[in-house]
Order: structure tokens, then C-alpha cells, then sequence
């Protein structure tokens, strides 16, 4: 039974949008020290290594990893093998602001597979949260004016960063799908980041392979400014953010710590203002405005 909302419960909630928005913050201040998809790998590969002393034992043959290998290949695909990474590549040409803001609208990108491939009804409200919050995305895309859609030239950043956002919601979705792992791995936080590291790992590295073959990327500019954004960003956001987001849903619900993921926006703007000299436009206000009441719609019970 989840429990009454507290003062602990909300301080650990309100760690993973802090470390979120600093990810996009930092991901924006080393776009131009080291190519996306090689942040993205060097990131998880540290946070693999801290992340051993911890759960080291997924690593053995008679693991619940590999009995489904299948699943969590799939899982660590789209979640460290491509969302993390195209939010990497958003940051290259978006602000922080637009890139957290179009993450935002995850629960409509949920919403939408839901009703397409998962068997979920859709009702009024639903259909109004979702009108709601897609409008506060395109009016970032828009950068503010809804006449500009017709002839908006739409910065590559923001599109990054809605494939990711649908990618995130489809690793959302299989998240809720039980297979017979769930009485070992998906117990334990540590082991359950594990399990997708290890194919996600992979996945990683085959994109960062790709990035240097394909394409013709600078070359890695390494120093203290990297080395702490590293650090950061594979502490914070893959390991801290994880730990806090696990033990506030299981005390309050996800529905309720949903509501916490869309101070992200907020965060990343305030952040944005004291680091990046980028401060918030109005119309980032406007659709942040939008996006939450959308979710706040869509996730209302009646009665």
C-alpha cells in the first residue's frame, strides 16, 4: 500500500529531477569536448564500474540476466543505448530548456503506445491531458508563437529529443511487463540497473563505434572540465537519481511521483540562468504551464 506523502519521501523525490537537469546542463557545457555517443559510453562505463561492488553477481552464468538476455537487451537499448544518447545529441544544438521541456511530455508519448500496443483504454480526460501537454511541446518548438508552425524551421535538437522521449516511454511500457525475472533481479535496484548496463554497455559501444567510422567527429578534449562532468553525470543521474526515484515510487506510487520528473524543466531553467547564461523565456513558462497541467488532467481521477 503506498504511503502519505512526507517531507522524506518528497526531499528523495526531488533529488532525480535536480540530477536530471543537471545532466542536460553539463551534457550542454561538454558538447563541444567530446562527441555525444562517446559521452554517452565513457558516462555508463564508469557507472558500471562503481556500480560492481554492488552487483557484480548478475555478472555470473547463473544470474536471472541471462535466461532473459532477450528482454533486458531490449531494455538496455532503449534506455542507455538511445536515450541517453540522443539527448546527448539534442544538447549539441538545444538548450537545456527545450530539451527537458519536450522530455516533459513523456506521459503523453506513454499515453499514446499505451492505447496503440498496450491494450489501454483511452477516456475524455486522457485525450484532454494529452491536448494539454502536446501543446506546451509544440509551443517550444514553435519558440513561442503557434502562427510560426506552419513555416518553423525546427532546430534538430528538439527532434532528437522527441525520439528519445517516445523511446524512453517504450522502455516505460516494457518496465510494466512481468517476466519471470521479477522474483530476483527487479527486486534489487543495483542488480536491475546491472542487467541492463551490461547489454546496454554494448549497445553504446557499437553506436560510439559508428559516430568515430561514420562520421568525422573532433577529437576528445580531455581535462579537468570533462573529467568532473564525467564523474558527475555517472554518479548523479545513473546511479544517485535511480536509488532515490526506486524508493520514492515504492513509498508513494508512481502516479504521485510522477508529478516530481516535471520539476525537471524548472530545475534545468534555473540552472541554465546561473550557468549557461541562457535564462528562460517567457514562452517557456507558458509550456511548462501546459505540459503539467496536461498530466495533471490526464492523471485525475474522477470522483
Amino acid at each position: 500500500m503506498n504511503q502519505p506523502l512526507n517531507l522524506a519521501t518528497a526531499s528523495l523525490l526531488l533529488v532525480p529531477p535536480l540530477m536530471w537537469a543537471g545532466n542536460a546542463i553539463v551534457g550542454r557545457l561538454v558538447a563541444p569536448l567530446v562527441p555525444p555517443m562517446t559521452l554517452n559510453l565513457m558516462r555508463w562505463a564508469i557507472a558500471f564500474v562503481l556500480l560492481l561492488p554492488l552487483a557484480a553477481w548478475v555478472l555470473r552464468s547463473g544470474s536471472a540476466l541471462w535466461p532473459n538476455w532477450r528482454r533486458y537487451t531490449l531494455l538496455g537499448l532503449l534506455s542507455i543505448g538511445l536515450y541517453n544518447a540522443l539527448q546527448y545529441m539534442a544538447l549539441k544544438t538545444s538548450t537545456p530548456v527545450n530539451v527537458t521541456l519536450v522530455g516533459s511530455s513523456l506521459p503523453v508519448f506513454m499515453l499514446l503506445l499505451g492505447v496503440l500496443f498496450f491494450g489501454q483504454r483511452l477516456g475524455l480526460r486522457q485525450v484532454a491531458g494529452a491536448v494539454l501537454s502536446m501543446s506546451g511541446v509544440m509551443l517550444v518548438l514553435a519558440h513561442g508563437d503557434f502562427t510560426r508552425l506552419a513555416d518553423v524551421r525546427f532546430v534538430v535538437g528538439d527532434l532528437y529529443m522527441l525520439v528519445a522521449t517516445a523511446t524512453w516511454a517504450w522502455y516505460s511500457w516494457l518496465l510494466t511487463r512481468g517476466t519471470s525475472d521479477t522474483s530476483g533481479l527487479r527486486l534489487n535496484w543495483a542488480a536491475f540497473l546491472m542487467a541492463q548496463m551490461v547489454p546496454g554497455l554494448a549497445w553504446a559501444g557499437l553506436f560510439s563505434a559508428a559516430e568515430w567510422t561514420l562520421g568525422d567527429p573532433p577529437a576528445i578534449a580531455w581535462g579537468l572540465p570533462l573529467t568532473a562532468a564525467l564523474l558527475y553525470i555517472a554518479i548523479g543521474p545513473a546511479i544517485l537519481a535511480y536509488r532515490c526515484w526506486g524508493l520514492g515510487v515504492q513509498r508513494v506510487g508512481p502516479s504521485v511521483a510522477g508529478l516530481f520528473s516535471n520539476l525537471t524543466p524548472l530545475f534545468a531553467a534555473l540552472m541554465s540562468a546561473a550557468f549557461l547564461g541562457e535564462p528562460p523565456q517567457a514562452h517557456h513558462v507558458v509550456a511548462f504551464a501546459l505540459i503539467v497541467a496536461g498530466i495533471l488532467v490526464a492523471t485525475r481521477r474522477a470522483g
